[in-house]
């Protein structure tokens, strides 16, 4: 009977490919779409679980090659390993790729998110966050905010306890992220919409069933009450008698826009879409570099004098360090393009073909999911050499080409706090090697559903005391 029915399913897949690949003109990438209705998804996140999540596209690319088909998360898809091909998917148009994500996380962002969203309103919206990231006042406010809160929580830690790293970039970055968008101070306020955010996030991989008592359901309720407390912020400054002639957050940008599309619901359903960075992507960046150099003394050393210099060199002139002091530290920049490169705090994005396309003589089907996976181009040996190893150096002498380095996406699509990533992590960095010494405890790290810290990070800290 077991032999029938791997016989049956055998032939299944042979049948199955061979009639997808005698239907388009051109030919389907090399690949299997595994089990029926499960596919390969159970290997996908097996392999994702574990300490080399790109083992399960590493096996697939020695037999198949960069670009291979497969069945994951309930959708025929074409995956991405090759720079060029997920470079062309990430600059091509709604007319071409849509985004295409599981049903849960479709389900809590909403029709109206950003990142669902395409073609005139996604790019007005882009455009608008775009400006007011890259802009110079932002930056001030971003600085200001950073040194605040990390002397504020940097006060309490002590030398007889550890310090949970992940959990304090976490708090840090979350408050002047949400300051950035909705122009919110820490207090009473912040505090239930960060208990509320933390039932949202909990609810974006979960599994895509809305009953009571269900995560999803729980973080749908969430959301609910964070759009209210957002609505009344949005209507009080809608209502001020003194409206800024300079936005002070994103808020004030989208609502100051004259287009009508820009509804207060919108608005507030993406304020909480963009706080995601706040809780994952900013304070994990800064935390695996923690982890990273902590392993690397020669990187760590080279850090901290560059910083230290700065800082004597400020206190020296009886100056204050601005934004751009920090963004023009060159080693501490390195470093984190190493983190971002060996991190891999985004592992990929995931398109839906609207149509046949055709990409370095592959086709992708219309209707099918097509995942250009980042982390594979990030460690690919071809591109780097010992891909596995912290080496902030070796970007002293290499272009960021766009083609083989893709932290932070690309396109009408590329993040648009980029910049303000790299800002905030510049700062964390330069406070935390100029004012202390510490100790890493064993950790490791989990990447799925999204890269943390298994242990927090825990690390034992002493206050420097050099001259």
């Amino acid at each position: 009977m077991t032999t029938t029915l791997l016989s049956a399913i055998i032939l299944y897949r042979k049948i199955k490919s061979a009639i997808l690949s005698s239907y388009y003109s051109s030919p389907l990438p090399l690949g299997t779409l595994g089990w029926p209705f499960i596919g390969e998804t159970i290997e996908f996140i097996s392999s994702a679980l574990s300490h080399r999540p790109e083992s399960f596209m590493d096996k697939r690319r020695r037999m198949y090659g960069k670009v291979f088909k497969s069945h994951i998360f309930g959708s025929a898809t074409i995956i991405s390993t090759d720079a060029e091909v997920s470079r062309i998917i990430l600059q091509s148009d709604a007319k071409t790729f849509v985004p295409s994500y599981p049903k849960s996380l479709t389900e809590l962002m909403g029709k109206s998110s950003i990142l669902l969203i395409s073609g005139s309103l996604q790019r007005r919206i882009h455009g608008l966050m775009g400006s007011f990231f890259k802009s110079s006042n932002l930056k001030a406010q971003i600085t200001r905010d950073m040194h605040k809160y990390l002397l504020e929580s940097t006060a309490k830690w002590t030398e007889d306890c550890p310090v949970y790293i992940q959990d304090e970039t976490k708090n840090i970055a979350f408050q002047v992220l949400v300051k950035a968008l909705i122009g919110l101070d820490p207090g009473h306020q912040m505090d239930l919409l960060k208990k509320q955010f933390q039932e949202f996030i909990g609810g974006l991989m979960s599994l895509p069933i809305n009953l009571p008592g269900s995560q999803l359901y729980r973080s749908l309720q969430a959301k609910k009450k964070m759009v209210k407390m957002i609505h009344r912020i949005i209507q009080e400054k809608r209502t001020r008698s003194n409206i800024p002639v300079v936005p002070n957050d994103v808020a004030d940008v989208l609502i100051s826009d004259t287009s009508e599309q820009l509804t207060d619901d919108l608005i507030a359903e993406n304020m909480i879409d963009l706080m995601i960075p706040g809780e994952d992507s900013v304070p994990v960046l800064m935390t695996l570099a923690i982890r990273y150099l902590s392993d690397c003394p020669a990187a760590l050393q080279q850090l901290s004098d560059e910083n230290l210099k700065l800082k004597k060199l400020k206190e020296k002139l009886g100056h204050t360090l601005s934004w751009s002091d920090y963004l023009s530290l060159p080693f501490t920049q390195t470093v984190i393009t190493e983190t971002l490169r060996m991190g891999n705090v985004i592992i990929g994005v995931m398109r839906k073909a609207t149509k046949d396309v055709e990409i370095k003589g592959y086709c992708i089907p219309k209707g099918w999911c097509v995942l250009a996976y980042f982390r594979s181009v990030h460690l690919d040996d071809d591109l780097y050499d010992f891909p596995y190893q912290f080496n902030p150096w070796r970007w002293q002498d290499k272009e960021m080409s766009f083609c083989n380095f893709t932290p932070f996406g690309g396109g009408q699509r590329l993040c648009p706090g980029l910049d303000l990533a790299r800002l905030e992590t510049s700062i964390f960095l330069h406070h935390f090697v100029t004012q202390f010494r510490w100790v890493a405890e064993d950790d490791s790290i989990i990447n799925f559903p999204t890269v943390r810290m298994k242990r927090r990070m825990p690390i034992w800290v002493k206050r420097r005391r050099d001259p």
